[in-house]
This record gives C-alpha cells, structure tokens and sequence, in this order.
C-alpha cells in the first residue's frame, strides 16, 4: 500500500548492515572475545617459549616430551607413516598452494579486505609470530628426524599453518552458522598434524602445542584487526548482489 514503510534485509536486524554495525570498534562482545581468544594463545605460544629458551636442552618440561617422543617410536611404517607423509607434505610446499589459490580468486573478485586479511594472517603469523620464536628460542630438534627439516624445534610451523589455515578458511568462506562445526573439524585435522610431527620426530611435543597456538592466535588477531572492514565488504557485496537482482525484474503497482 502506498505509504507503508518497506523493510529491506538490510534494515533487519540480523542484516548485512546491522552486522557492519555491530563490527565496529569495540562494539560487538563477540568481537572482544575474539581479541581474547587471540591474546591468551599467542601468550600460550610465547611465554612456553620464553621457558625453552632459558635451557633449550633441559627446560621444565623436557621429560614429557621426551616420554611421548618415545610413545610415538615405530614402526614407522604402513598407513600411520602415509598419514603422516601426507601431512608433512600439506604443512609444507603443497599447502602453500592453497593460500594462494584463494589469494587469487579474492583479488580477480576484488574483495580487497578480505585479500588484506589473508595475507596479513599468513604473513604476520608464518613470518613475525612463528619465525620470530624460532629465531629466538633456537630450541634443538629431536635426534634423526624421519623428515627434512630446518632450524630451531619451537614452534612447530606445521602446526602453525594448520591452525592458521583452518582460522582464516573459517572467516573467509564459511558462514558463520556454520563455524561451530567446521571449528571442530580445523580441530582434528590440526591435532593430526600436530600427531604426525611429533610421530615423524620432527618436533616435541611441546612444539606443536605452541605452534598450533601461534597458528590459531595470529589468525584470530588479524581477524579481530579487520572485521570492521570485512563486514563493510560484506554489505557492498550484498548491495551489488541485490542491485542485481533488481535490475532484471519489474514491479508493478496493484492499486
């Protein structure tokens, strides 16, 4: 009827705007817990290290990771030393693939914020959080690795790109209705590769705790740093989608 106010899904409450809305600096509880979150595992990666580093041979918890190094001795072999190949190969040059790709099909549909929140995430957690640590504890690595690996034990980078790929998977493309159980499923698939790291003997397994925590904790961090201009993409992407769609149908007035 004339007159009669239209309600558009942006003017709804759980709408795209109203979740722009809610984004905003320090608005939102969810996203104070997100900070949170981020803070308390980047303290769980960081401080663990600052102990190594103090005795990189002999820290405090060195006889656990000993006890569980030798729980996770041989054989090496069958479809646990598959697993295990497979996912060191995920964790390094093929994982990388992914990252990539998804770079990619961001900058071809230009979505800018969400292109600047993966390679923020990537950058600053591979390159900043888990080099950084590694440099500084410098921590030696379990004898006769069944592996190729570099310098310094801690953190473990497998399970820091695990954890971190599972975090900005989650933002970037799944819903967020939908989070609760690919959460979950990031979970195991990073507990395996935690696994695999420790069964091959490339790290202890205080290692892959922290790295798994860097992992987890730079992803979330950046997520908290751009989730005000990632909601602001989301409404123009809405926008477009709607001016779309509304282009190519006629509306005629019954009265």
């Amino acid at each position: 009827m004339p007159g009669t106010p239209v309600t558009t899904p942006h003017d709804r409450p759980d709408g795209p705007r109203a979740a722009a809305r809610r984004a905003g600096p320090g608005a939102s509880p969810r996203r104070r817990g997100v900070l949170v979150a981020a803070l308390l595992l980047l303290t769980a990666a960081v401080a663990p290290g600052l102990v190594v580093r103090s005795d990189v041979t002999q820290p405090p918890f060195q006889g656990l990771d000993e006890r569980w190094l030798v729980w996770m001795g041989g054989p090496h072999e069958g479809p646990y030393l598959a697993a295990a190949t497979a996912l060191d190969w995920f964790g390094g040059p093929v994982g990388a693939v992914i990252p990539l790709t998804l770079l990619a099909v961001l900058l071809v549909r230009r979505r800018w914020a969400s292109a600047g929140y993966l390679l923020a995430g990537y950058l600053g957690g591979n390159m900043l959080v888990v080099q950084g640590l590694k440099h500084l504890v410098d921590r030696p690595r379990p004898a006769d690795p069944l592996v190729r690996v570099d310098h310094g034990s801690f953190p473990s980078g497998h399970a820091a790109t695990a954890a971190l790929l599972v975090v900005t998977v989650g933002v970037l493309l799944v819903p967020a209705a939908r989070r609760r159980a690919w959460w979950f499923g990031g979970a195991v698939f990073t507990l395996a590769m935690m696994w695999s790291r420790t069964w091959l003997h490339a790290h202890w397994l205080t290692d892959t705790v922290a790295g798994a925590a860097a992992g987890a904790g730079a992803g979330l961090l950046v997520w908290w740093l751009f989730q005000p201009a990632l909601a602001r993409e989301r409404v123009r992407a809405h926008d477009r989608r709607g001016a779309a769609a509304g282009t190519g149908s006629v509306v005629t007035d019954g009265g």
